[in-house]
């Protein structure tokens, strides 16, 4: 497996939002890649363009290929598929010890941070990019925040482009980067707009410190300048919620930043310096869910104080650790492949029905319900990808649920909240292959 630390993690995923970046830290093959990659008009099309590719690129190249098919397959609902391509595991701190059961307890993530979040005014959450399940958390927080009075939600994935946004109720492929078009991030912000918080976009086309620096610069222009009382949700990428240098080597974070602009201390939440990766349950995070097991995200609290459990102190308040959900499943119940030809179509290597098994956490503790899609719906055209969109949006708002069948044989299924939708399969190219309406049932 690869390890990467979260600072390249951070660079990879500012390519996403400015070119410009990408011109001051790669070399001329990998901005040919990323400029070939720009081209595709489609997620599905990049991906495809992706795995052609990678093979044949030389090894640097390779391992930023792999880092955007990650995204990709993010982006396309292939959510457990995403976190293999890319195992991310933060370098921890040498002298850390990992806690007890004797000295520590588990505690549900959500129950404790709003406590711990009552006095502030600043609450910080963050995520990997190319793994979704670290946005149920925010999801989550979202109306608990809103009933203690927070009225602003910044996300690091809004864009400045779509004044409408909050008027529509729900995003478009124009209201952000392309973190916004996984389904789960959509959520988010339908949420955000369904409880009236008023959306705040505060990421920029830099790199390196001026980031950090604008970022906190626009949040405190945006929010505390005018209202110097203002509650202040952020939900932002991997080391931007640190208090403190260390996981951006020198750079100073753009909560520190913040920090000094407001005089508010943030409430600092990190979900990627214990993540599940892999399989290998050697691992510290596979050691902290032997010793706590849970089916929700948890906090662990001190026996004797109280008070929760951070592994960098200086740098973020605690750490909150999902349940495990990888499993190998997510590629076929069947051992399964393909290859692509020459035209970049998928050829299919075994004709089994093939079931692509989703994680269980997508039901959202039971407020989204399963439903069955199949290669049938893309009528011969392999791969394509399946969207089931609210009735009544239109293509480009963010799909409540999709993903992508890569073979002629795969079926899986969706994750939807009840009501009624309009399913669609479109190609590589965009164009729909099928469409119709379900309902889903309340349960």
């Amino acid at each position: 497996m690869l390890a990467h630390s979260a600072v390249r993690a951070g660079l990879v995923a500012a390519l996403l939002v400015c070119s410009s970046a990408a011109a001051q830290s790669f070399d001329p093959s990998a901005l040919k890649l990323l400029q070939a990659m720009g081209r595709e008009p489609t997620t599905l099309a990049r991906y495809q363009y992706l795995i052609h590719e990678e093979p044949s690129l030389r090894s640097s190249d390779q391992v930023l290929a792999l880092q955007f098919m990650s995204f990709s397959q993010d982006e396309l609902g292939l959510y457990d598929q995403a976190v293999f391509s890319f195992p991310l595991k933060d370098d921890l701190p040498e002298d850390l010890k990992l806690p007890t059961s004797a000295d520590w307890k588990s505690a549900d993530a959500v129950d404790t941070i709003v406590a711990l979040a009552a006095q502030r005014h600043l609450v910080m959450v963050n995520e990997a990019h190319h793994d979704a399940h670290t946005r149920q958390l925010t999801l989550e927080l979202l109306p608990r925040l809103r009933a203690l009075g927070f009225t602003y939600f910044a996300a690091e994935a809004l864009g400045t482009d779509d004044p409408d946004l909050a008027k529509r109720g729900y995003p478009t492929r124009k209201s952000g980067t392309e973190y916004l078009r996984d389904p789960l991030y959509g959520d988010i912000v339908r949420e955000a707009i369904r409880l009236g918080f008023t959306l705040v976009p505060y990421d920029n086309g830099l790199n390196g410190q001026a980031r950090e620096n604008a970022q906190a610069q626009t949040l405190y222009q945006t929010v505390f300048a005018k209202d110097p009382k203002a509650r202040l949700f952020v939900h932002a990428g991997y080391a931007h919620i640190d208090k403190a240098t260390g996981r951006l080597g020198d750079l100073q974070p753009m909560a520190l930043r913040l920090q000094a602009l407001t005089g508010q201390v943030p409430l600092s939440i990190d979900q990627t310096d214990f993540l599940e990766t892999g399989l290998d349950t050697s691992d510290a995070y596979h050691q902290l869910e032997h010793t706590f097991p849970s089916e929700k995200p948890e906090v662990l609290l001190n026996r004797q104080t109280g008070q929760p459990w951070s592994a960098r102190p200086t740098a973020y308040d605690v750490n909150v650790i999902l349940p495990p959900s990888l499993t190998l499943d997510a590629f076929g119940k069947y051992k399964y492949g393909y290859r692509i030809n020459g035209e970049g179509a998928p050829l299919p290597q075994v004709m089994d029905h093939n079931e692509m098994q989703r994680a269980n956490w997508l039901s959202l503790d039971g407020k989204r319900r399963p439903h069955s899609i199949g290669a049938e719906l893309c009528r011969g055209t392999i791969p394509c990808l399946v969207s089931a969109h609210y009735f009544g949006e239109p293509n480009d708002a963010i799909a409540a649920d999709r993903y992508a069948i890569m073979g002629f044989n795969e079926s899986t299924e969706l994750y939807l909240r009840p009501g009624r939708y309009r399913l669609r399969a479109s190609g590589s190219d965009g164009h729909t292959l099928s469409e119709s309406s379900i309902d889903i049932a309340p349960q």
